[in-house]
């Protein structure tokens, strides 16, 4: 269900996406749920690393590619972050304790979510980055979900995340 709430913004480097990144990370609670979409190399571990970043967190966030799951418990919220390339089936999903996770304290970035349809279930954040020619990020950002739109509506709102409100629907 879209919400037909969409932002965008351009990045030039990845220090720009880092800081758009970091600018959610205060308006983030436990059970916040954000989908990164983009293709290999597009920027959706760096967009993690921005949020871990100005949450504070102490350790080295890497791609969780062959981890399926990090967690970090160092900053100010728990960060849980998912990549779910490597599985093949949804059930796999019970055997990691995806759901246990969503439903956890802390808030949870799931990069190949969209493998899955409906494992989110109905309020999520989907941010997808592509890669344009000139190798600048488009980051378009769409609400799913009540508590969602709340999310981006206030995140959208903040100046220094620099988004721009667009019409539409992009799901």
């Amino acid at each position: 269900m879209a919400c037909g709430l969409t932002y965008m913004r351009t990045c030039n480097t990845a220090d720009d996406v880092r800081q758009l990144a970091g600018t959610l990370s205060g308006y983030l609670r436990p059970g916040d749920v954000v989908l990164m979409k983009g293709d290999l190399g597009a920027g959706k571990t760096l967009f993690v690393q921005g949020v871990a970043q100005s949450l504070g967190v102490a350790e080295n966030v890497i791609s969780p590619t062959f981890n399926i799951l990090l967690s970090y418990h160092s900053g100010g919220l728990p960060l849980f972050h998912f990549d779910l390339y490597r599985l093949e089936d949804e059930a796999e999903l019970e055997d990691i304790g995806f759901y246990e996770t969503l439903d956890g304290d802390g808030a949870c970035f799931v990069e190949w979510g969209e493998k899955f349809p409906g494992c989110l279930g109905y309020a999520f954040l989907e941010v997808d980055i592509t890669i344009e020619d000139d190798e600048s990020r488009r980051v378009r950002v769409h609400a799913y979900g009540q508590r969602a739109r709340s999310l981006l509506t206030v995140w959208g709102s903040d100046s220094t995340s620099r988004l721009t409100k667009v019409p539409g629907d992009f799901s």
